[in-house]
């Protein structure tokens, strides 16, 4: 039952910090984010926050940003959700895109390969088999 909750808070939370972060913050340091989960620690003190920012942004920049946000950013959560204690965030960047663009790219390697392969002289020409009857 616990695990439940722990979830359907750290749902309720990506939603909420980013609607929060592309509708009220307003610091030109943190630019275009996008929260792509949320994970709360069982006991709701701590959430780590994870986004992915663009290739054109500089991380440094983005992250020194969030972390001066994150104040304001817990006491608009404090305002919308019915939640006790709203957990201490701590912004962390999601690499999940990154390793996916990579393995596709290696994906598309093989698959280029497999194919030259398949272009290649035609086996059975070489090893003496016919196609002709013996009568």
């Amino acid at each position: 039952m616990q695990g439940d909750r722990v979830d359907r808070v750290a749902d309720l939370l990506k939603k909420e910090v980013a609607d929060i972060l592309t509708k009220k913050v307003r610091d030109p340091r943190i630019g275009f984010v996008t929260v792509t989960h949320a994970d709360v620690s069982r006991d709701f003190r701590n959430a780590s926050i994870y986004v992915c920012i663009q290739e054109t942004q500089d991380e440094k920049q983005v992250f020194t940003g969030l972390k001066k946000a994150s104040g304001f950013v817990r006491g608009e959560l404090s305002r919308r959700l019915p939640l006790r204690r709203i957990p201490a965030l701590n912004f962390v960047a999601d690499r999940a895109t990154e390793r996916v663009s990579h393995l596709l790219e290696v994906l598309e390697e093989v698959a280029a390969g497999e194919e030259k392969q398949d272009e290649g002289p035609d086996l059975e020409e070489g090893f003496g088999h016919t196609t002709e009857q013996a009568v």
